[in-house]
């Protein structure tokens, strides 16, 4: 079986049309048929259901594509792990961050790239089913999300930092000047919040409930720059992760306040592909959190 054949058929997996899967692979769509005619021939089963179209895969397809996935991912990571010792570590290190740990990112991120140069850093903002998917699929090699909280499947964990919630508002608002608020008291002011397909959302409406409130956001957004962007307009509060207090810091007219009444916490961290050998990237990476950790437990972790 060629490596190329098999890439082939997952790239025809992917886009789920022979052409567009040729202009992907940079052959011709002839060529492409005739690696996957190669490959059903080679394992004597049919992988693709065709009606002069594509349709599908056919169940030996669908194995086929979790085997192939795993395969060529290991492929990838016996080049990287030959070629490290005379290169150091090279290619992209592909990592799937939920939006509420994006102010922490770059503590890890920095001291990954301070250690290995070569490599390029792709950060993708996601929700965590789709960081879940990801690493399914083998298209990313970690990811950055809540660890406890509808927690993924087949991935190892490695604890950061406990995650807690403050009210964000103007400066001249009522409250600004304290130092706590309650979350009663929060959940009536004119809020922007994300949206529920996020899970920093369904944490924030379990919070809610637990405590007989409910939350009626007048603005909903899955971007926290939509949700900072209303607020600079002076006429809504939000209710967001504490690491959002060194943004809020660097941002005039803006104050954050500890939430209490209850206090909630959640344990962020980094997820990777339960398997062993880890790929060469996400070892690194492996071992970047493990030596940052320690660095960011005292910055993220409870107000003196």
């Amino acid at each position: 079986m060629l490596i190329r054949h098999l890439s082939f058929f997952i790239t025809l997996a992917r886009e789920r049309h022979f052409a567009r899967a040729a202009t992907a692979c940079n052959v011709t769509q002839p060529t492409l048929s005739a690696a996957i005619r190669k490959l059903e021939e080679e394992l004597d089963v049919h992988l693709v259901i065709r009606d002069h179209r594509f349709v599908g895969l056919t169940e030996e397809g669908e194995k086929l594509l979790t085997w192939g996935r795993q395969i060529l991912a290991d492929y990838d990571s016996l080049k990287k792990d030959l070629s490290g010792d005379k290169r150091g570590l090279t290619g992209t290190l592909r990592l799937g961050v939920i939006p509420a740990t994006m102010p922490a990112v770059s503590f890890v991120t920095s001291r990954y790239s301070a250690t290995h140069p070569a490599v390029t850093i792709d950060i993708r903002s996601m929700s965590s089913r789709s960081i879940q998917a990801g690493l399914d699929a083998f298209e990313l090699d970690g990811g950055m999300t809540y660890l406890d909280n509808e927690p993924l499947e087949n991935v190892q964990k490695i604890r950061l930092y406990e995650e807690r919630y403050v009210l964000v508002v103007p400066k001249d608002h009522r409250l600004a000047s304290s130092r706590t608020a309650t979350w009663k008291a929060a959940l009536k002011e004119r809020l922007c919040l994300l949206s529920e397909d996020m899970q920093n959302r369904r944490i924030l409406n379990r919070l809610a409930e637990s405590a007989g409130l409910e939350i009626h956001p007048h603005v909903v957004s899955n971007s926290f720059l939509a949700l900072f962007s209303h607020l600079r307009q002076g006429e809504w509060a939000s209710i967001m992760p504490h690491t959002f207090a060194y943004v809020v810091a660097a941002v005039p007219g803006l104050v954050a306040i500890d939430l209490v009444d209850p206090v909630h916490t959640q344990p962020i961290g980094l997820v990777l592909p339960d398997r062993d050998p880890l790929s060469p990237l996400a070892s690194a990476l492996l071992a970047c959190f493990k030596e940052q950790a320690m660095v960011l437990e005292p910055v993220f972790g409870s107000r003196s």
